[in-house]
């Protein structure tokens, strides 16, 4: 058997480099000069042939992590596929982006976060009518994936949709406190036997103990947003006060600036590939890019945009000291 003519680290340091194309056709044409020259389809062959799992993105992070502290954010974000029709995992999902429904891949990632770094260490990709596992299944997951993992977070940060008492309940099990938001008709009670939904509380500015149906004790906060509308705060963390959740979800808010530099620098979203293992591998070299770009960032405090254009600049730097596309001279 001929030995493989690229491997996992050529298609990764092709997404790291490159910015409008993402294809396995492009990735050839960048492919370095060699003896042999790399056919596109040796990369498509490439993401077939790797297992589609995350083990290899966290035997990368841990070793950059502290597992006994930071903030451990999960959140899930739609990958775009406007114009898939055959393509593996592409469904319908709601799009915070776009504020509606649309046709995507719905990626799930636990993030490790110290306040600066944003570090995805494990994720799993939605796909019910083929494994019939729900985002709340995969939330539980990777939860259960991560305490095996020996993490011990300072606060475990989830959006409204993962605060089901299922889910409260495994990270309480786990000792850990968690900070979410609610609905605004989650049943509370200040007295026995007394339940109202947590929108009709007098919420004092620096929260209140209350007891949530069916869970026990939380600490839940009333914030308003420029527009008006109201957010209704929830933590186990029975001590903290309004600016320490203030603090906290403006870490968690990084996820966010994860999932934006996801997509905008790794080409996460542009793979061109119907196969769900292609699909699933892309997805995941992309977040190995990703991995690199913000260590990098980290490290250096260059952004991820300028590292990305230092790539080009020395392309550009040497076409502009040897230009080929010239006008013939009339002289």
């Amino acid at each position: 058997m001929n030995a493989p003519k690229c491997t996992e680290y050529d298609c990764i340091n092709f997404l790291v480099a490159a910015h409008q194309v993402f294809s396995a056709v492009e990735a050839s044409r960048s492919h370095p000069e060699g003896e042999q020259k790399v056919a596109h389809d040796a990369y498509t062959r490439l993401l077939q042939r790797l297992p589609p799992d995350s083990e290899v993105l966290w035997a990368e992070v841990q070793g950059c992590i502290d597992l006994n502290k930071g903030l451990l954010i999960i959140d899930a974000t739609t990958l775009d596929k406007p114009y898939a029709s055959q393509m593996g995992l592409v469904t319908r999902h709601w799009s915070g982006k776009h504020h509606q429904v649309v046709q995507g891949i719905n990626l799930i990632s636990l993030v490790w976060s110290d306040g600066d770094a944003a570090l995805p260490c494990d994720y799993r990709l939605y796909n019910k009518d083929h494994d019939g596992l729900s985002k709340n299944d995969r939330f539980r997951h990777l939860l259960e994936t991560a305490h095996e993992r020996g993490f011990q977070p300072g606060l475990v940060a989830f959006d409204s949709w993962y605060s089901s008492l299922e889910n409260l309940k495994l990270v309480r099990d786990f000792t850990w406190d968690w900070l979410t938001r609610l609905k605004s008709n989650r049943q509370v009670s200040l007295k026995v036997g007394e339940q109202q939904a947590v929108s009709d509380l007098d919420i004092p500015p620096n929260g209140l103990v209350v007891h949530l149906r069916g869970y026990g004790m939380v600490k839940v906060f009333r914030t308003v947003d420029p527009h008006g509308n109201a957010d209704y705060w929830a933590t186990s963390h029975m001590t903290m006060t309004d600016a320490e959740r203030e603090l906290f979800a403006n870490r968690a808010w990084l996820v966010e600036v994860y999932h934006r530099a996801l997509k905008q620098f790794t080409g996460i979203e542009r793979g061109q590939f119907r196969l769900e293992r292609s699909q699933r591998n892309h997805i995941g070299l992309a977040l190995r890019a990703y991995v690199r770009l913000e260590l990098h960032r980290w490290k250096t405090r260059i952004s991820i945009c300028a590292s990305k254009l230092d790539i080009i600049r020395l392309a550009v730097r040497h076409y502009l000291a040897h230009p080929t596309y010239l006008i013939p001279s009339t002289a």
